[in-house]
């Protein structure tokens, strides 16, 4: 295991620490201001920083490895000095991992990082997943074969913003504080964490019922002036928040309101550099602080998954003077861990950690679930790659109805953060393919046990509504996956809490005063991603029922000796209708909508269908054909697969629910929720004669036999025969029905008898011999 530098924290308390995502951008030099100038020379000071590594054991394409990790890490020891050198994170190290560490609860992962010799790491959302008890009494607790064999972070876990609820005290170290150097040329060096603001939104609140989270500003602010005051040389911010972007100058350009643009403006000049996370972006910049604009400071952040890693070096003046330098490349840098230039070689110690914990992942995962008709994948961004979490997914499709049906509910619903891969199965020569319990694992790795609760008609609207997130969400949108059978039409230009026009289940209108059965994850169940409508549901019951054995289950019901086929049909639609659009509609009438959420937008290069038109009806009458335009949306929403419906109202008669939207090739069909003017009704008119040949002239009788329905129900009155020298009134029985005979007929060739019923008729044609 790498050795550490000697710790020294100069306050003990409790806080807990935010989450970070990466991107790359720029590189700098600078000079960290010394308060107490401890050095009596220079001394350097090298930190490396990593955030959102999520349990990512292995090398892959987004993914740089947990061996080349650790010896990226020491190279950087090597080149700077390991007793210069700390390494710290931003937080989501373990949680949402891969099943190599997800399948013994993240313990790989702390023992790699434990090897690589991390010091300390904020908490990021992830690790709340199952709760802050599990955190405390279980990750952060000493490892012991017998009442802890799960456990064991050998770093110290931060978290400036996270308070004890009832006590207003910190909940974890607020703070952790390294000594660099010894004796005249010690330099202190404290790290300040916190956790995005987010955190009740992003995990189980039961898990962290006893918490509050506070303004990271506000907390980070107060550790600052208590460090400087304790003599500390220098202060970094790490923390579980990040930018929305890669690009520098629009980074130092966010406003004070938004979630990172506060911290990179309001955290004081005090304060370092910030080391960041929780966005997975990369990025590597020098901004000024709101108290200090002539003084630019690092905020950096290393994307995901141990991809690449940041180094931050730092000099320390014995007069305290900060002179920052702006020359490129030698205060900080982006060092990408997965190259294949001059690649890592992999540390051997961390080595035989990975491949021990994928011996374990081979053993479990390899267990067949079932048999997959086709790829069920979750909706990407235009690049096909980037994960769309506004978008509708045949993913979101199974998972969804997998819960619904293991928990014998009307309607299941699942959170697009919840699907954490795709699904492809294992194909030889296409699809049927199997799907393996380890494949499985990695879409749904968070365990969360099935909640099944009850809410009305008007519940579900709002509920729905809660999609379209609050202001200042890291994601605007967040697209709920639903089960078989469940559909909603939607205006995506209405505004807050107005955007749900029609909602169905199997065909029939919902009813607001209704109750409904449904079955979330107690993630949503608690009210998380800001679905907080999960919370008031009625009669709610944990099943104890983890999700990824309600798929488990599922395949075993129907995935095995036939493959379960993937549902690329629509639940969601857009419908924009033009300014000025009539209330109702009637035959004649122009009518015109803009419709959207027409495409299914999968991972790239995996096989999917989509419909290259749709055909729109009103009641049975064929308003037209329109194609679909499958361009995928540049942004995070489900805006994908447009299409443009104009026409004239076709005659109709009685009142249509609406104007019914179908793919053939999908299998969508939703009903658009127009009013239509009622139209008398007709009726249907159907006839029987015997014989079925012709008639000897003079001779023979027909026999004819009416049935009338008016809107499908049996008609009363009298149906009326004219025609080939007939003019007879018959009265229809209960049953809409009539028998009567007629003839004979004089007249050879054939003859033509009408049988009518108010304005609606059918003719017999037979030929007289």
């Amino acid at each position: 295991m790498h050795s550490r530098s000697g710790s020294s924290p100069l306050r003990r308390r409790v806080a807990a620490a935010g989450l970070g995502l990466a991107v790359a951008a720029t590189s700098a030099t600078f000079v960290a201001q010394a308060p107490a100038a401890h050095a009596l020379s220079p001394v350097d000071v090298t930190i490396v920083g990593i955030n959102d590594f999520h349990g990512r054991l292995l090398a892959g394409r987004d993914a740089g490895g947990a061996a080349k990790l650790a010896t990226a890490v020491d190279s950087v020891r090597a080149e700077y000095g390991e007793e210069n050198t700390i390494f710290a994170a931003a937080g989501d190290l373990i949680g949402a991992s891969t099943f190599e560490s997800f399948i013994q609860q993240d313990k790989p992962t702390l023992d790699v990082l434990n090897a690589a010799g991390l010091d300390v790491s904020a908490v990021g959302n992830h690790e709340f997943d199952k709760g802050y008890d599990d955190l405390v009494d279980r990750v952060m607790a000493p490892f012991d074969a017998e009442t802890n064999p799960r456990g064991g972070a050998e770093w110290t876990y931060i978290g400036a913003n996270v308070k004890m609820k009832d006590s207003g005290e910190d909940a974890l170290e607020p703070t952790y504080v390294q000594t660099i150097g010894e004796g005249d040329s010690a330099v202190e060096v404290g790290f300040i964490g916190a956790v995005t603001e987010h955190l009740p939104e992003l995990v189980s609140p039961t898990g962290i019922a006893d918490l509050e989270v506070t303004d990271i500003v506000e907390a980070v602010n107060t550790e600052a002036d208590a460090l400087e005051a304790d003599g500390v040389d220098l202060i970094v911010m790490l923390v579980h928040e990040g930018a929305p972007t890669t690009d520098c100058a629009a980074i130092g350009a966010l406003a004070d309101d938004t979630d990172f643009g506060s911290i990179v403006q309001d955290v004081d000049s005090s304060v370092d550099a910030i080391i960041s996370g929780h966005t997975h972006l990369a990025y590597d910049c020098l901004i000024a602080p709101a108290d200090a604009p002539l003084k630019p400071r690092p905020v950096v952040s290393a994307g995901q998954y141990g991809l690449n890693i940041n180094r931050l070096t730092f000099t320390v003046d014995a007069d305290g003077q900060v002179e920052p330098s702006l020359k490129v490349g030698d205060g900080s840098e982006t060092i990408n861990v997965g190259r294949t230039t001059d690649p890592f070689a992999e540390d051997p110690e961390v080595k035989a950690i990975v491949e021990a914990a994928q011996e374990v992942a081979d053993e479990l995962g390899a267990e067949p679930l079932g048999e997959i008709a086709g790829p069920f994948t979750r909706a990407k961004r235009a690049d096909g790659t980037t994960e769309n979490r506004g978008g509708e997914s045949t993913a979101g499709h199974l998972v969804a109805e997998a819960q619904r049906w293991a928990a014998d509910a009307q309607i299941g619903f699942i959170n697009p953060g919840g699907l954490r891969a795709d699904i492809v199965g294992l194909a030889e020569g296409g699809y049927p393919a199997t799907l393996t319990y380890k494949q499985a694992a990695d879409m749904q790795n968070f365990a969360n046990t099935l909640v099944k609760m009850t809410l009305t008609g008007e519940q579900l609207e709002e509920l729905l509504e809660q999609q379209w997130q609050p202001a200042g969400s890291s994601r605007p949108f967040l697209h709920l996956g639903a089960s078989d059978g469940f559909e909603w039409t939607y205006d995506p230009t209405a505004a807050a809490g107005e955007h749900i026009t029609g909602m169905w289940l199997d065909g029939e209108a919902i009813d607001p005063e209704t109750s409904y059965s449904v079955v979330a994850n107690s993630f949503l169940a608690g009210g998380g991603d800001n679905f907080t409508v999960f919370a008031e549901g009625a009669d709610p019951r944990d099943t104890g029922q983890v999700d990824l054995e309600s798929m488990v289950a599922y395949m075993a019901e129907f995935g095995t000796g036939t493959a379960v086929p993937v549902d690329y049909a629509q639940d969601s639609l857009g419908v924009v209708l033009p300014e000025g659009a009539p209330a109702t509609y009637a035959p004649g009438d122009e009518v015109s909508l803009e419709l959207s959420s027409l495409v299914l937008a999968p991972s790239a290069g995996l096989a999917t269908l989509a419909d290259e038109e749709v055909v729109v009806r009103i009641g049975d009458k064929r308003l037209g054909a329109f194609a679909v335009d499958p361009t995928v949306s540049e942004n995070p929403d489900d805006e994908t697969g447009t299409a443009t419906v104009t026409g004239i109202v076709p005659a109709y008669h009685g009142s249509p629910a609406g104007l019914v939207v179908k793919g053939r090739t999908t299998g969508t069909e939703i009903v658009v929720p127009l009013a239509f003017e009622a139209q008398p009704a007709m009726a249907e008119i159907t006839t029987k004669r015997n014989p079925k040949g012709p008639l000897k002239a003079g001779k023979k009788k027909l026999k004819v036999t009416v049935k009338v329905a008016v809107d499908g129900e049996p008609a009363s009155g009298k149906v009326v025969l004219s025609g080939a020298g007939v003019e007879k009134t018959v009265k229809l029985d209960k049953k809409g029905k009539a028998v009567t005979r007629v003839g004979p007929f004089d007249d050879k060739g054939v003859q033509v008898i009408t049988v009518s019923y108010g304005d609606a008729s059918d003719t017999l044609r037979f030929k007289v011999r």
